[in-house]
C-alpha cells in the first residue's frame, strides 16, 4: 500500500480504479461489463420499510422513472452492494445518482440513463464491476444475503459505515480486508453515502480512507 494514499479519502465517482489499486484488492482487472438480468431476491435493509412507488423518465431528478424506488438509505445501499457482489453493473447504476451541483440538476439512475454511453454513466457501471471481487466473500454462494443496519440520516443524507453492512453474515470491511493485500484490520475505513433525491434514496458516493 502506498504511503501517499494513507489518510486520503477517495470518491468513487472520481476514481474507482484508483481505489482498487490503493487497497490492493484482487478485483481491479479491466473486465467487460456484464449484466445477466434482474436481481430476483430483494436485499434486506434492516429496520426499513418495503418497496415504494414507481417513477418514469430519463435521468434528471425532476422526471419519474419506471423502476421501484428505494424508500430508505439502507435499502439503497443493500441493493447496490448486492449488485456489486452479483456483478450486475446496470442494476448497480439504477440505484446510483450524482447529486445536484450548482445549476446542474441531480442525475439519478434510470433504465435509459444506465443503458447509455455518457462518460459518467460508464464510470458508474465500471465501478460496480471493479468492486466485485473486493466486496465478494470467499466461497460466496452467488446469491448474497445483504443486510444494512438502521443508520440515522442527517437531513437528506446518510453515511453508512462498512461495519454496518453484512454480506452473508460478514461485515463489508472484513470482506474487503480479506480480499486485499497489504491492508490490515483497522487500517481501512469505508463508508457508503446515500442521498435522498425526489423522495427516493440513491448511493451517491463510496469513501475509502486508509489510516
Amino acid at each position: 500500500m502506498s504511503e501517499g494514499y494513507r489518510n486520503r479519502t477517495i470518491r468513487w465517482i472520481a476514481g474507482a480504479a484508483v481505489v482498487a489499486a490503493v487497497v490492493g484488492v484482487t478485483g481491479c482487472s479491466k473486465e467487460a461489463e456484464s449484466d445477466s438480468g434482474t436481481v430476483e431476491k430483494k436485499p434486506v435493509a434492516s429496520n426499513s420499510t418495503g418497496a415504494g412507488a414507481e417513477k418514469k423518465g430519463e435521468g434528471s431528478a425532476d422526471s419519474q422513472a419506471s423502476e421501484p424506488r428505494q424508500t430508505t438509505a439502507e435499502e439503497a445501499v443493500a441493493t447496490w452492494v448486492t449488485a456489486v457482489v452479483q456483478k450486475k453493473p446496470k442494476e448497480g447504476c439504477l440505484v446510483m445518482a450524482a447529486p445536484a451541483q450548482g445549476s446542474s440538476p441531480a442525475q439519478v439512475g434510470t433504465p435509459e440513463r444506465c443503458s447509455g454511453n455518457a462518460p459518467e454513466v460508464r464510470q458508474m457501471r465500471e465501478s460496480v464491476t471493479r468492486f466485485h471481487e473486493s466486496f465478494t466473500p470467499k466461497q460466496s454462494p452467488g446469491e448474497p444475503k445483504v443486510e444494512v443496519a438502521k443508520t440515522p440520516a442527517t437531513g437528506d443524507k446518510a453515511t453508512i459505515p462498512a461495519d454496518k453492512i453484512t454480506i452473508d453474515g460478514q461485515t463489508l470491511d472484513k470482506v474487503i480486508v480479506s480480499n486485499s493485500t497489504g491492508v490490515k484490520p483497522g487500517q481501512l475505513d469505508v463508508k457508503v453515502e446515500s442521498t435522498k433525491i425526489k423522495d427516493a434514496w440513491y448511493v451517491t458516493n463510496l469513501d475509502f480512507n486508509l489510516g
